[in-house]
């Protein structure tokens, strides 16, 4: 079934993104550092999440991994963006039936649709985010469904400042888990708008 989710996910992002009017955009690259938390998703799946924000369960910072990651986006509308992410970390990724020993490199990559609730006229802009991702860890491929929010600060046109929140739905089982990813980063446009 999560299969099929993501396949449905994939394709009517490259539908939408394929059904514009080709209107050009501003294009951003930047660079962006980010926390997975993997204890949270656990402790919500386990009990809930009242119980999570009752007993104040959630993850600290040292119980989470830190990463680096690459960042373009794309203005494809006035209030939807294509944004697209490549992170790195070292961690030890929790999967199910197997016992990980040894920290290794995390690898992940991961396309979104932005949905703006302001345009890029305004200096801040929330957002909600959905896409798709996968990711390398060692020898083992997985697949996930990023969904979540953000907000972008218009810093004088000149950059952006960008919050993103979101929750990892693993399509993969066997080789992905539930986890939330938490990421601030920069970005400097590409070239001047159109």
């Amino acid at each position: 079934m999560k299969k099929f989710l993501l396949l449905v996910a994939f394709a009517s992002t490259v539908s939408f993104v394929q059904a514009q009017d080709n209107q050009k955009g501003a294009q951003t690259f930047g660079v962006s550092f980010y926390l997975n938390d993997f204890a949270t998703a656990s402790r919500i799946r386990t009990t809930s999440l009242n119980t999570v924000i009752a007993e104040k369960t959630f993850s600290r910072v040292v119980e989470m991994s830190a990463g680096l990651a690459v960042n373009y986006a794309k203005q494809i509308r006035p209030n939807t963006s294509f944004a697209a992410s490549l992170g790195i970390s070292g961690m030890r990724y929790p999967m199910t039936g197997r016992v990980i020993n040894n920290s290794r490199s995390l690898l992940e990559f991961s396309a979104a649709l932005n949905f703006m609730m302001t345009t890029d006229e305004y200096y801040v802009q929330p957002y909600l985010t959905l896409g798709v991702g996968g990711h390398r860890y060692g020898p083992h491929y997985g697949a996930f469904i990023p969904a979540g929010l953000g907000l972008k600060l218009n810093i004088f046109s000149e950059a952006n400042l960008f919050i993103t929140s979101n929750y990892r739905v693993p399509v993969t089982n066997e080789t992905a888990s539930y986890h939330f990813q938490h990421m601030i980063g920069v970005a400097a446009p590409l070239g001047k708008k159109k």
